[in-house]
């Protein structure tokens, strides 16, 4: 077995969602569950199926966040991955939907940072054993550091 980091390619602010699924439809249910919660919001989905053809799936309603999703997908490469890439919210608005998805069997992160996920190759194909999501933890907030998170809260909307 072989271990291997595999960064995801995204811009510096985009959000996205990495999980495991189960099923070959995963694609259309992560897109309803989307659209359901947070209409307003684009996306795109890319599936790796890891039985029969063994192809990336991909769906959303956003051309440029479709592509994104299917290049990371594919540079995963590992059996029944799942990225949504979102623009227009948070991974917040829509992640316990996600969660509730009855074939989602996890969700390695959500997160806008850059990341690294950390697979396994062998003989029989890839899979993820975890993710390196943004930096070394510096140190502990000062009270400066805690009124800044506070002030961001309810700059984006998040606390009044």
């Amino acid at each position: 077995m072989e271990l291997k980091t595999v960064s995801i390619e995204k811009p510096a602010d985009m959000n996205f969602i990495l999980g495991q699924s189960h099923f070959i439809k995963t694609v259309e249910d992560l897109h309803e569950a989307v659209v359901q919660t947070a209409p307003q919001m684009k996306f795109g989905i890319g599936f790796c199926v890891s039985s029969g053809p063994a192809l990336v799936r991909f769906g959303g309603n956003d051309p440029a966040l479709i592509e994104l999703a299917r290049k990371n997908a594919l540079a995963l490469s590992c059996g029944h991955a799942f990225i949504i890439f979102i623009d227009g919210g948070f991974p917040i608005n829509i992640l316990n939907t996600i969660k509730s998805v009855p074939e989602v069997c996890q969700v390695f992160c959500a997160t806008a940072n850059a990341v690294q996920v950390i697979v396994a190759e062998s003989d029989q194909g890839r899979g993820i054993l975890g993710v390196i999501d943004g930096v070394t933890t510096r140190g502990i907030e000062t009270e400066g550091d805690i009124q800044t998170r506070k002030d961001f809260l309810r700059k984006i909307g998040y606390k009044l």
